[in-house]
Order: C-alpha cells, then sequence, then structure tokens
C-alpha cells in the first residue's frame, strides 16, 4: 500500500474499485460539484447517444449496405448482424450509462462503436487534413465519434461517480457487511 502525502490511512487495494477514483472512505470529504459533473456527463452522452441506435433500426438494411459493407467490410459474418449489435449497443449501454449501473461494461460497448464509426468515417473521408484544416462543414467526418469514444473512455477509466446506482448499491452493501461484522464480532467462542 501507498500513502500519499496528506493522507491519514492506507487503503485496501482494489477498495471501492467499482466506483473509481473519485469514491474514498466516507471520512473523506465528498466534492459535490464534481460528483454533480460526472452525473450531468452521463445523462448528456446518454441522451445524444440513443437516438444513434434507433437510427441504425430504423434502416439497417441501409446501414448495413452502405456503412458496412462499403467501409467495414473487414469485419467478419453478416453485415445486419453488425448493424444489429450497433444498435442495439447503442440503445441498451446508454441506459446503463444514465443510471450508472455497469457503466463502465456499458462505456466499453460503446467505446467499441465508436471506434468502428470512427474507422468508418476515416475510409470514407481521410483525415481532412486533420489537425490544421479548416473544413468545409466546419468540424472533421470523426469529429463527433471521436468526442464521443473520449467520453466513453473517460466513463471506462473513471466508472459512474458517487450519484449512481453502483455507489447506492455499494453502500448498501457496505452497510450490510458491517452489520454482519459486528455481529460475528459480538459471538463469542
Amino acid at each position: 500500500m501507498v500513502m500519499m502525502a496528506g493522507s491519514e490511512t492506507p487503503k485496501a487495494k482494489g477498495s471501492d474499485s467499482d466506483l473509481g477514483p473519485q469514491a474514498s472512505s466516507s471520512s473523506e470529504s465528498i466534492n459535490y460539484f464534481s460528483e454533480f459533473g460526472i452525473l450531468i456527463l452521463r445523462l448528456g452522452v446518454s441522451i445524444l447517444m440513443v437516438h444513434n441506435g434507433l437510427e441504425k433500426l430504423q434502416n439497417p438494411e441501409g446501414f448495413s449496405e452502405f456503412v458496412i459493407s462499403q467501409h467495414l467490410n473487414f469485419l467478419p459474418g453478416d453485415p445486419m448482424l453488425w448493424t444489429y449489435a450497433a444498435a442495439l449497443t447503442e440503445i441498451i449501454c446508454p441506459i446503463g450509462i444514465a443510471f450508472g449501473l455497469a457503466t463502465r461494461l456499458c462505456a466499453l460497448g460503446l467505446l467499441s462503436t465508436m471506434a468502428f464509426a470512427i474507422t468508418y468515417h476515416l475510409f470514407d473521408t481521410g483525415l481532412q487534413g486533420f489537425p490544421f484544416a479548416v473544413v468545409e462543414n466546419h468540424s472533421y467526418a470523426f469529429e463527433l465519434s471521436g468526442v464521443y469514444a473520449t467520453t466513453f473512455f473517460y466513463l471506462l477509466c473513471a466508472g459512474p461517480g458517487r450519484i449512481s446506482l453502483a455507489a447506492r448499491n455499494k453502500a448498501k452493501a457496505n452497510s450490510v457487511r458491517m452489520k454482519l461484522i459486528k455481529e460475528i464480532n459480538k459471538v463469542k467462542i
């Protein structure tokens, strides 16, 4: 265990691993402004992402033909399978991220779909003079996918924060565990 300057007690390796680096023991102060920011990030990116999946379900044949078959033809199997996999990932995973439930797993799934989206855009339009060119539409074709990917990478690394169902469930589990430990300590063998 490593103690940081100013820390009072060392933490067990792996403690609070489900909630990310911002989660810590209850004796430490909580930066509610930061936690609120993480909540807004989760909600905002989730609300904006869902329509991507719904769009794919509205015309799965078109997405399969013009995106998967033409630009991502290195993917094995039926392009329709990849279309439905991407659509379901982009609909289900934002729900998990919004509620802060299985956030890291959901972020990994969405990061994967964004990696394919970036690949598609790079095959379709290239780098477009990135990073210094001013492009016709005022943004690179891969730019939005890149911003999404960066956000999902952050959530993959940091977790959902304290304002989440994961934090609530962890707090309940810790409470039950502490009660059990107290009861076990009362029993004399």
